[in-house]
């Protein structure tokens, strides 16, 4: 029996019910019942702790979303298949996979690619040029989204006018693939909501926006940060932590974030992104209750 065949075997659909029952049947049967004015999405790195100990692969990651969460959209992060975005044989197979289980492929996001806001011209286009393997790489894999980082010493000012020039010249080389570059609040400078919302404001091109995460934030004030960035986002990252007796995720008011999601007219998909210390599994699948649940009472 092959890993995909072994993947949707009767002990995955057994834990699923199991996962799915932690929930009241009503509150489920809602949920489903009408449609959201969303689509839920999940991001890898949900699963970190499964994949660094090598207990989940990045192959076996989107049948996972789809036969264990019934989740058909997935987001991947370039630091669980780091030498694999020139590897045609690897995201050959991905890309088949995805397709096998009617999996879309959203984006992938980038870390350990160099330093975009480096104030030394050599280090900062180095970095650029580092990236472009991973614009290349999301094409193929049929992404429409690459997700970076803006991070960089110096002050607030000098860092955004490099910022400006880096993401101008990735969105640009983007464009022809089809590819939007987007910047998550993701510390440094980028996690202040309104010098972000400057920055896209400034690189002003269609394919350059934002990833507003609910997490993040450090000070800043979350619900501020999110709405600032929203008019930007071609995509939100619903970051979890730890839920409380009645399914509500305790570090962030889900219900306020989707009420600005939806004010925003946002639309897209929301990625479930859970960090927690409780069993992946069981995170993944209260964060996707939850959505679904506050989704359908604001839908």
């Amino acid at each position: 029996m092959d890993r995909r065949k072994f993947l949707i075997s009767s002990g995955q659909l057994t834990t699923l019910a199991m996962l799915a029952s932690t929930l009241p049947a009503h509150k489920l049967l809602a949920s489903e019942s009408k449609k959201l004015f969303f689509n839920i999405s999940l991001a890898q790195y949900s699963f970190h702790r499964q994949l660094y100990a090598g207990k989940l692969s990045t192959l076996d990651f989107p049948v996972k979303a789809k036969k264990l969460f019934d989740i058909d959209a997935v987001e991947y992060v370039n630091i669980f298949f780091p030498d694999k975005a020139k590897d045609k044989k690897f995201l050959g197979d991905l890309k088949q996979r995805t397709k096998d289980n009617g999996v879309q492929n959203l984006l992938i996001m980038i870390d350990a690619e160099g330093d975009l806001c480096d104030l030394d011209n050599t280090l900062r286009t180095q970095a650029v040029e580092n990236h472009y393997k991973w614009v290349e790489a999301a094409q193929y894999l049929g992404c429409h989204t690459l997700r970076v980082n803006i991070l960089g010493k110096g002050t607030s000012e000098e860092v955004k006018k490099v910022a400006v020039d880096s993401l101008g010249k990735l969105s640009k080389f983007s464009q022809d693939y089809n590819i939007n570059i987007v910047v998550e609040n993701h510390g440094g400078y980028s996690s202040n909501g309104a010098w972000l919302a400057d920055l896209i404001k400034t690189v002003a091109m269609p394919n350059c926006g934002s990833l507003p995460d609910f997490g993040n934030f450090g000070d800043y004030d979350r619900y501020r940060g999110v709405e600032e960035l929203l008019p930007y986002a071609k995509g939100v990252s619903a970051k979890s932590y730890t839920f409380d007796e009645n399914g509500n995720e305790i570090t962030t008011d889900f219900k306020r974030m989707l009420k600005l999601i939806k004010a925003s007219k946002f639309n897209g998909h929301i990625g479930i992104e859970f960090e927690g210390e409780m069993d992946e599994d069981k995170g993944v699948m209260a964060t996707k209750q939850l959505l679904q649940r506050l989704g359908a009472e604001l839908s």
